[in-house]
């Protein structure tokens, strides 16, 4: 199977390990493919987009709900479109064995679990209660496990209210502990954490003023195929978001333009002979290109580093964790010292490509000083596998002393990461 053609994911339980823990290299080995480890913002949308593809198509606005097993994800958005993603750090597995650790089922052990997801719950609740008519949508293993229950047991046809919660709560209560917990339409395997689950549906449902709540089939894995498959019809997220930030950010748009042009040029020239052919490759070094100033928004002093901190950290729609940080790297890495031991935060596969492809943003930015409009003329670039040549018009470099001496002292700056770098 092509590797454009396979989407792994990892959620809140990697999010919460090293991703270059011993775990990811072999799951990686054993799957054959990298793991995109995504934020859980990045969880949200997707939930929101698997839904929306599995659901008639509405304008109105919809709330939607995932009770994972660390994670809670809520979305209201509006049509196809998110409005608001929020990400809660709580789920199934984690309050199950947070609040009934010798399985134990009692009132008091609910009421404190309760108690917890509300308080999470509280700071959150006005971006996704305040507003009229909305369609309420849960979706994945508690709330879908919580309506075969009520089905099972003759308490709804479909969908769940709060009454039904609080039923089914008593009727959990009825059971002395988890290992007995037994009710009709409750998977064994689910019945290890519902009561975790079951408190937090329980407090969405009354936090967020819901008087029903709609099931829908669509969730994460769906949202991913949907994703992917807008990423092969040329309708990507991650480009959506690299617009939307270089607006945010207010970086000038037609530096961003010169520079995405001579590094695409740079690129064409070398891609072959130092292996940087993948379509992600492409794509990563444009987007850098583009958002290379938007440190610029926060301080010129150093505001290669801000930026860098700003593509690692924020919240990017479409980007998993790996690829932010790629980008980050190429960010921070485009002018004065280039510390080829961030490489660290990178996927070992990667690593390689990002110090390449970090040089060529660093010439592109570097042949672009002067913000002139006018493409360097004669521009020609071959490389070996740690070296690098530039030719230019011979009077244009004459009539450049300021980009000579720049190209001098990148001369140094590769040479301390085992580059070689000439021109003339």
């Amino acid at each position: 199977m092509r590797a454009g053609s396979v989407r792994a994911a990892g959620t809140s339980t990697i999010r919460r390990a090293r991703e270059d823990s011993t775990f990811m290299g072999e799951a990686e080995a054993a799957l054959g493919h990298p793991i995109e480890v995504i934020s859980g913002i990045e969880e949200a949308r997707l939930i929101y987009k698997g839904v929306t593809h599995s659901l008639p198509p509405t304008e109105g606005l919809r709330l939607v709900m995932d009770i994972g097993g660390g994670s809670t994800e809520l979305i209201l958005g509006q049509g196809s479109q998110p409005k608001a993603l929020e990400s809660l750090e709580m789920g199934c597995v984690s309050m199950t064995e947070r609040f009934f650790p010798d399985g134990r089922l009692t009132r008091p052990a609910f009421d404190n679990a309760r108690l917890t997801a509300r308080l999470e719950l509280r700071p959150i609740k006005a971006f996704f209660r305040d507003a009229s008519n909305i369609e309420a949508i849960g979706t994945s293993g508690t709330i879908r496990a919580t309506e075969a229950v009520a089905q099972a047991l003759g308490i709804s046809e479909s969908g769940i209210t709060p009454a039904m919660v609080e039923e089914l709560i008593d009727a959990v209560l009825g059971f002395d502990s988890i290992e007995e917990l037994s009710l009709s339409g409750l998977s064994e395997r689910r019945a290890q954490v519902w009561p975790g689950g079951l408190s937090i549906l329980a407090e969405l449902l009354n936090v967020l003023r819901i008087k029903e709540l709609k099931i829908s089939d669509g969730a994460l894995r769906e949202g991913l195929l949907y994703d992917l498959l807008g990423r092969l019809q040329h309708e990507d997220a991650r480009e959506r978001t690299a617009v939307a930030m270089a607006a945010r950010y207010h970086v000038d748009p037609e530096q961003s333009r010169r520079v995405a042009e001579t590094a695409e040029l740079l690129h064409g020239q070398c891609a072959s002979d130092w292996d940087l052919n993948s379509e992600f490759e492409i794509r990563v070094l444009g987007w850098a290109a583009r958002l290379h100033e938007i440190g610029l928004d926060i301080s010129h002093d150093g505001f290669e580093r801000h930026g860098a901190y700003i593509a690692e950290h924020a919240d990017m729609p479409g980007f998993p964790r790996a690829e932010q940080r790629y980008l980050a790297f190429l960010i921070g890495g485009q002018r004065n010292n280039l510390d080829a031991s961030r490489l660290k935060i990178l996927p070992r596969a990667w690593r390689r490509s990002a110090l390449r492809l970090s040089i060529l943003l660093r010439l592109a930015v570097l042949l672009n000083r002067s913000r002139n409009n006018e493409l360097v003329p004669g521009l020609d670039i071959n490389v070996a596998e740690q070296s690098l040549s530039l030719r230019f018009d011979k009077d244009w470099l004459e009539a450049n002393p300021l980009t000579v001496a720049d190209l001098e002292r990148e001369k140094g700056f590769l040479h301390a990461i085992g580059y070689e770098l000439q021109f003339g």
